[in-house]
């Protein structure tokens, strides 16, 4: 049997950079996916393999060598979340050691990492082969590597003692509230391993799905009723997050009143992003005038992240491109390259998108269209396997 587990990549609606001063900041979950597949193997096969599809990369250990290096870990402990430490990050070292990067690929060796973990501490010492393959750009802004940890986490929690659900089942199902927790944690642990101190927004939107509301380390769900698509581009152009960070932290230390103003603008545009997305459209007209403000709410935004000093050249050919097709844009996430996200509304034709899709694509940059707040993290079963 083999299971498979898809997890939502994830955007910023509004609040990016204000959401580090302790303003709110609201998340959604998009509807391209990162895919973890699992099929436990025979005793006799003896190995433990990853398959990243998307890089043509394939790693591979022998059951013996990971339990003679983790032999610490003991039996595997699914139900309890646990950090890795630093005596198990050194050991996790000597078995991605062992493995060939090709050097442009070396970024990826933090994910192998907390494959090795995540496997060990859930799974144990069984020879299986996990397989992975994603929608979602690396690096981009979009949640990519949590995506990861929680795909990888709820296909490894859905063949242990700590998660019962019904194998017999037809396609997607979702996780009871209970084991989708338990999934959240164990990617969250993951996160760490990746990225040192992650918030834990981008693993709870890839989790739970729908919108969230952020601030000063408190989620709060959103139901979203409006059924709203982003295009979104990506500029290829890589940042550091930070350095961005960093940036404007120095900005607001010159300017605090200024940038206090600053701060609180962005806060009001939050809190409206997520009163307009929870009221239901009695009818089309009312649906556009609330597109339109939102519109106006990203452009306002955008304006605002432009003043802290995060965007960039690139962002802005998006911005002006975009405004040709009197479409609201805005960066998504740190800036400074990255994503941009553009609202496009219920009425505007496919002709419309493809001719700004064409005009994006002639800058080099990537495009795609994306529903927002829609289902987090989902499990199916093929028993053909």
């Amino acid at each position: 049997m083999e299971v498979t587990a898809r997890a939502p990549g994830k955007i910023i609606l509004a609040g990016e950079h204000a959401v580090v001063h302790g303003y709110t900041a609201v998340a959604s979950s998009i509807d391209l996916y990162t895919f973890a597949s699992l099929r436990l193997c025979s005793e006799d096969d003896d190995t433990v393999k990853l398959k990243f599809n998307d890089f043509g990369l394939d790693f591979s250990w022998s059951v013996r060598r990971v339990k003679e290096v983790l032999s610490h870990l003991g039996s595997p402990f699914s139900s309890t979340p646990t950090s890795c430490s630093l005596e198990t990050i050194k050991s996790l070292a000597t078995l991605v050691d062992e493995q060939s990067f090709p050097e442009t690929k070396i970024g990826l060796a933090s994910g192998v990492y907390a494959f090795l973990w995540l496997y060990t501490s859930i799974l144990g010492f069984k020879p299986a082969t996990v397989t992975v393959s994603s929608e979602l750009p690396v690096g981009a802004g979009l949640g990519s590597s949590a995506a990861y940890c929680v795909s990888l986490s709820a296909a490894l929690l859905a063949l242990s003692d700590s998660v019962k659900l019904d194998v017999s089942q037809k396609g997607w199902s979702t996780f009871k509230e209970t084991e989708a927790e338990l999934v959240n944690k164990w990617a969250f642990e993951g996160e760490k391993i990746i990225h040192g101190r992650p918030s834990g927004v981008d693993n709870s939107v890839s989790t739970f799905g729908n919108v969230i509301k952020f601030k000063s380390g408190v989620m709060t769900c959103v139901d979203s009723n409006m059924p709203l698509r982003m295009l979104i581009t990506n500029t290829k152009v890589g940042r550091d997050t930070k350095a961005l960070v960093a940036n404007v932290s120095a900005r607001k230390s010159r300017h605090p009143d200024a940038m206090c103003s600053v701060l609180n603008a962005i806060e009001a545009i939050s809190d409206e992003w997520s009163t307009i997305i929870q009221s239901h459209a009695v009818d089309d007209l009312y649906l556009s005038a609330n597109e339109e403000k939102l519109g106006e709410l990203m452009e306002m935004n955008q304006g605002l992240l432009l003043s802290m000093g995060v965007s960039h050249a690139s962002i802005e050919n998006v911005l002006q491109t975009s405004m040709k097709y009197k479409l609201a844009s805005k960066l998504t996430g740190a800036g400074g390259g990255g994503c941009v996200l553009t609202l496009l509304p219920t009425h505007i034709s496919g002709e419309v998108i493809d001719k700004l899709v064409e005009e994006l694509g002639s800058f080099g940059f990537q495009c795609f269209t994306a529903g927002i707040g829609g289902k987090g993290v989902q499990i199916s079963f093929d028993h053909s396997s």
